[in-house]
């Protein structure tokens, strides 16, 4: 549901490492696409995501709280082709 590296071992790659494999995982096992959500204020795990081949395909807003304030949240697709 999750994914992150905590604070001491970050800037090492493993975040774009888990990324790669979470997409091999995918693609082998015949996935078309992957698809994630991340918020506004994650600028470090969107720049990872659009590194990887991810787009951002909508927004919405996680509560009434959150539209007043403005608070979205990013929708990320991955497609996986075929492998080749």
């Amino acid at each position: 549901k999750r994914m992150s590296v905590s604070r001491e071992h970050r800037g090492r790659g493993l975040a774009r490492a888990l990324c790669r494999e979470v997409l091999a995982f995918a693609r082998a096992r015949g996935y078309g696409a992957v698809v994630l959500s991340t918020s506004m204020v994650q600028v470090a795990a969107q720049r990872l995501y659009e590194g990887q081949g991810f787009r951002r395909v909508g927004t919405s807003y996680p509560s009434l709280l959150g539209t007043l304030l403005n608070f979205q949240i990013f929708h990320y697709r991955c497609e996986l082709g075929d492998g080749n």
